[in-house]
């Protein structure tokens, strides 16, 4: 059988390099992206990702929990409860792994390879825990966080507990204009990162007042992500001050 650089596919190595994941432990982070299917057809192979899948989904759990307490002060436990939720169900998590590609380096069995399972939400889930589980074990949680809260950012704009799933730019504007104030405009106010991997931070403004920022791989993400934060903001006011 081809080895995986014989085979074109991406090493833990270069994986690890294009993401700038600080994993120094190479062979923990090969274990990651091992399937137990490879395992069985490669007895070279030491062990497959399951523990570090085990491991990764408990971090990723206090992860997205320990990230939604500070980003959302206002947001009740119920409601980080289904938020937390929906961040890390099987879907979500497999299109985490989509973004960063991940497929490009699972080590799979033939059969697994033929039937698609490089890009089956359920195993890019897995792995992509598993991923979580050896950058904890080889950087901390720290780095954890550093890894994943960007595209925690951008799926939170997408996901709205209290209005299923409306663009909540959309939402911001019907808030503001039930209430007669002017339309929101957005604005980006700082970028960071190389030119391959940009992140922007865009601002949202009512009337010349700011309501909140947002930050994202591109501006319509950051935009998103900063009504979603003005959206709780609003709310939580608006609670307040009926009381």
């Amino acid at each position: 059988m081809l080895s995986v650089e014989d085979s074109g596919l991406e090493t833990p190595q270069a994986f690890a390099k294009r993401l700038a994941l600080p994993v120094d432990d190479v062979l923990l982070l090969s274990r990651a992206l091992t399937h137990r299917s490879y395992l069985n057809e490669n007895p070279e192979a030491l062990e497959d990702n399951e523990r570090l899948e085990f491991l990764g989904d408990a971090v990723l759990d206090f992860v997205v929990g320990a990230w939604l307490y500070r980003h959302f002060p206002e947001m009740s436990e119920g409601e980080m409860t289904r938020l937390r939720a929906a961040l890390v169900r099987t879907e979500q998590l497999g299109d985490f792994a989509l973004q960063i590609e991940l497929g490009r380096a699972l080590r799979l069995g033939h059969g697994e390879e033929e039937s698609g399972g490089r890009s089956r939400p359920a195993m890019l889930c897995a792995a992509f825990e598993a991923v979580i589980g050896a950058l904890y074990l080889d950087a901390g949680v720290g780095a954890v966080e550093t890894f994943v809260n960007p595209m925690l950012d951008e799926a939170t704009a997408e996901i709205s507990t209290a209005h299923g799933d409306r663009d909540p730019k959309s939402l911001l504007q019907e808030w503001v204009q039930a209430r007669g104030e002017p339309t929101p405009i957005y604005e980006i106010v700082a970028e960071s990162g190389p030119d391959h991997d940009k992140f922007f931070e865009v601002e949202v403004t009512v009337g010349g007042k700011s309501l909140a920022r947002g930050e994202g791989r591109n501006k319509q993400a950051a935009s998103k992500v900063a009504a979603s934060t003005a959206l709780q903001h609003l709310n939580a006011k608006e609670m307040a001050d009926s009381v």
